[in-house]
């Protein structure tokens, strides 16, 4: 898998007339020369069931991609020539008006080639954000073309760190890509409106968000509602956004999707991540840092009230699991590790990346949280997928509505009585070529503050293999426990592991999970 996104580099630095009006102006070809200012845009109802109905008359029409093609001098950006194209702060929407937030909009090129239609909602009214070459900086003044070219997505700004400095905290830029930090935080994994076919040798179908609509905010408002209109060969969909930026930085996310087609491998509510190496799996790199990942774990708290940690892998052949389940309480990506010692990296601060934990809203029924992972030479791509599939495939004609809030943050959201995993290593075992030796930490809750005379053991469980010599100890530099034993995988090629930390009532930890491959 390739996402359109690329990570790092540029995101650090009403009535049937008026919904038609609408229609027409997001799907029209924009391949028309702008001479002088552009005129100015009408206006037309709007209000919180339009796009759910845009997108509903657009699944039952045939898919028609969206126009990409763009003037010569932009047909073919360097990343860095499309990173030159800067927006001017002081042309940013809501500007100076007193208010919490203001937008700044990407210029179309390099990957992102489909014209965004962008529109501002004022007192129940819509109007597209026009554009004109005047909004930008062009490093370059070959560049700069007067053709209308509109936008290829939006940063949302917030005085997120101190009083009265507007900082980005949100970007909705590539497919359906979209991501977020919390105070004090930079940019790691991403989210997306929608999955379809994700790690499928066939071929991963990559949905668009193809117009916002952003209602202007209430002076003294710290909050914001975007709608978004997604679509794709096999479905659309519309999606309400009202994202309250903070500590922790918050979405509540509707959504509306109807398919096109019969979709046997949805994604709802997907993560995007990298994991590249730390001190569970790094046998095939040569890297002088600690580790090196937006997120460390997946982490699962089940319909069934358990609690589960699963250590990421950046494996050799690409590794699917799926956990089983019916209504779960939540999952997410996560980075515990906030330490710089952690990682040693004074440029990519992987200690600030942000963990995100997703919050399902009502019953999503039975399904899985699938895991894909996906092999990556090098610390750029993303190579971590991780969603909700629902059991059932979505079938063409049919409505399906998931309701979910989306934590950008330090950690989850809700406290735990259970003691944490605090570390996975795995190395070698001594004279032992293919015994591999692992050491997981625990943390907090039932094994804090307990010295030698607690009395806890370990439950292991593996589907292949053996597991031998469990030893379970204090770690005083911890304040915790820690667990070791050897794993003999024999002659299998694949193990899924899981242990527990219990005392004499049962289990006191999450259950630590773990997929072992050659």
């Amino acid at each position: 898998m390739t996402p359109p996104v690329f990570r790092r580099d540029l995101l650090r630095a009403g009535s049937g007339a008026a919904f038609a009006a609408l229609a027409t102006d997001f799907l029209a070809s924009p391949a028309r020369a702008a001479e002088g200012a552009p005129a100015a845009p009408a206006s037309v109802p709007f209000d919180h069931e339009t796009v759910t109905r845009m997108a509903r008359e657009l699944a039952a029409k045939p898919y028609s991609a969206p126009e990409q093609s763009l003037p010569k001098a932009l047909d073919n950006l360097t990343f860095d020539q499309f990173r030159s194209i800067e927006y001017r702060p002081d042309q940013a929407l809501w500007h100076g008006q007193n208010l919490a937030f203001d937008v700044e909009f990407f210029h179309r090129g390099f990957l992102y080639r489909p014209r965004i239609a962008i529109h501002e909602v004022v007192d129940g009214k819509s109007t597209a954000v026009p554009y004109t070459p005047d909004l930008f900086n062009f490093g370059d003044p070959m560049l700069r073309v007067t053709d209308d070219l509109g936008f290829a997505g939006l940063r949302l700004r917030y005085a997120i760190n101190t009083p009265g400095v507007m900082e980005e905290c949100a970007v909705f830029l590539g497919a359906s890509y979209f991501r977020a930090v919390a105070k004090g935080q930079n940019y790691g994994l991403s989210a997306r409106g929608f999955a379809d076919g994700t790690g499928d040798p066939k071929g991963e179908e990559f949905a668009l968000f193809r117009a916002f609509w952003l209602e202007k905010p209430q002076p003294g408002v710290d909050s914001i509602v975007i709608h978004a209109l997604l679509d794709s060969p096999s479905l659309a969909g519309a999606f309400r956004f009202t994202i309250r930026p903070g500590d922790t930085t918050i979405f509540d996310v509707q959504s509306a999707l109807f398919p096109r087609v019969k979709i046997e491998q949805s994604g709802i509510a997907p993560l995007t991540g990298m994991f590249y190496f730390d001190a569970n799996d790094r046998n095939h790199i040569d890297d002088w840092r600690p580790a090196a990942h937006d997120s460390e774990a997946l982490q699962i708290w089940t319909g069934s009230d358990l609690q589960l940690y699963r250590p990421l892998r950046n494996p050799l052949d690409l590794q699917f699991s799926a956990f089983t389940d019916i209504s779960p309480r939540g999952f997410g990506l996560m980075q515990r590790r906030r330490s710089f010692h952690d990682f040693e990296d004074l440029a990519l601060d992987y200690e600030k990346r942000p963990s995100l934990w997703i919050e399902p809203i009502g019953d999503w029924g039975a399904g899985a949280v699938d895991l894909v992972e996906i092999p990556t030479p090098n610390e750029v791509n993303d190579n971590i997928v991780s969603f909700w599939r629902p059991k059932a495939p979505l079938q063409a004609g049919h409505e399906y509505t998931y309701t979910y809030r989306m934590y950008w943050g330090w950690d989850v959201p809700f406290p735990t009585d259970l003691a944490r995993i605090g570390a996975t290593r795995v190395g070698a075992v001594t004279d032992h070529k293919d015994g591999r030796f692992f050491a997981i930490d625990f943390t907090g809750g039932p094994v804090a503050d307990k010295g030698q005379d607690a009395k806890f053991h370990l439950i292991p469980n593996t589907s292949a293999g053996t597991i031998r010599n469990v030893v379970v100890e204090p770690n005083p530099n911890i304040n915790g426990w820690r667990t070791t034993f050897e794993f003999y995988p024999g002659d299998a090629k694949l193990a899924e592991m899981s242990v527990v930390l219990a005392d004499e009532q049962g289990p006191v930890s999450e259950q630590w999970m773990y997929r072992w491959t050659p």
